[in-house]
């Protein structure tokens, strides 16, 4: 019951703000000009700030070097789950536009809107060092591979475009910059900044949920609820992100339990939570930037949101009994 009450509620706050955003849009008080805006405004300046900060707030030297251990399951896992995706991608026939945001869906998640408050409900404090783990791999895979196989996979890109030259900013994405700084300021500067600071930053770092979820909210309401459906790529992508990226995980932390590896409650379930959390709430606007398909790249972060409060308590069931 726990984890269907906790579940729930972190269900509640998106969809309420997504709600928000459709009928904001549906009454015409929003432009066509707010989305890309609103789009330029994350991508380019709340998103780095927020990685960065959260960075600076969540890790430091010493969580780095005691997080070195549990980041070798969760590497093993994102590795496989690239992978698999990538298989399918092939094997179900996904069309341009839709594997980038197939594969992120299938290995990526909301970590820190979803994923910190659903664990800390469900393992406490206990819990906490296992999310990090879980949190620095998702930052770096999202940053560093996830994005650039939706950015590659533009659909008004020519065959000879790949040839061109590539820019800095497809090369280091802002997010990505923003948590290279943040490292590079635990490791080598590693002094905690003015307090005044901290709180701007914070600011502008929380911007970010509000804001993609607004911009999801005026994606629905251009395209009608009715765009909200389940055809074989949508399916395909929910199957990846709470059935095969949890059963990687778990596969993963049962190979190294046989092999005499202890592994404690707390661990195995966040991680395999974390590993089912939903999709990124920026992926629409990280998928518009590359022409791809947005109103897929919406339906699926909304149906893998409300999903996810049937899918906890049934992970959470197979956690007890494992472990």
């Amino acid at each position: 019951m726990t984890a269907f009450i906790a579940s729930l509620e972190s269900v509640a706050e998106i969809v309420i703000i997504i709600a928000l955003g459709y009928f904001i849009r549906r009454s015409g008080k929003m432009t066509d000009g707010f989305k890309g805006n609103v789009s330029f405004l994350i991508m380019n300046i709340a998103l780095p700030v927020s990685i960065f900060i959260s960075v600076l707030d969540n890790l430091n030297r010493g969580k780095l070097v005691g997080l070195a251990g549990g980041l070798l399951y969760t590497l093993i896992s994102f590795t496989l789950g690239y992978l698999i995706a990538i298989l399918l991608v092939f094997v179900l026939r996904i069309k341009k536009g839709r594997r980038g945001a197939f594969i992120n869906m299938s290995v990526n998640a909301n970590t820190i809107f979803m994923g910190l408050p659903l664990n800390i409900a469900l393992f406490g404090n206990s819990g906490m060092t296992y999310f990090l783990v879980y949190y620095v791999m998702n930052t770096v895979s999202t940053w560093a591979i996830g994005i650039f196989f939706i950015s590659g996979d533009d659909p008004t890109k020519q065959k000879g475009d790949s040839k061109k030259k590539l820019s800095l900013k497809q090369i280091l994405p802002p997010p990505l910059i923003g948590f290279i700084l943040g490292l590079a300021w635990i490791v080598i500067i590693n002094v905690k900044l003015p307090m005044w600071i901290d709180k701007t930053c914070n600011m502008i770092g929380g911007l970010v949920t509000p804001l993609a979820l607004i911009y999801i909210g005026i994606i629905l309401a251009d395209a009608g609820l009715s765009s909200i459906h389940f055809d074989k790529d949508t399916i395909a992508g929910l199957v990846g992100r709470f059935v095969i990226a949890p059963a990687i995980m778990i596969g993963t932390l049962l190979v190294f339990m046989h092999s005499g590896i202890s592994v404690t409650y707390p661990e195995f379930g966040t991680l395999v939570i974390q590993s089912a959390t939903p999709e990124l709430t920026v992926l629409p606007i990280l998928v518009s930037q590359a022409h791809g398909d947005v109103d897929y790249a919406t339906n699926l972060v909304v149906t893998s949101t409300v999903l996810f409060v049937v899918v906890v308590p049934i992970l959470m069931e197979v956690i007890n009994f494992i472990v």
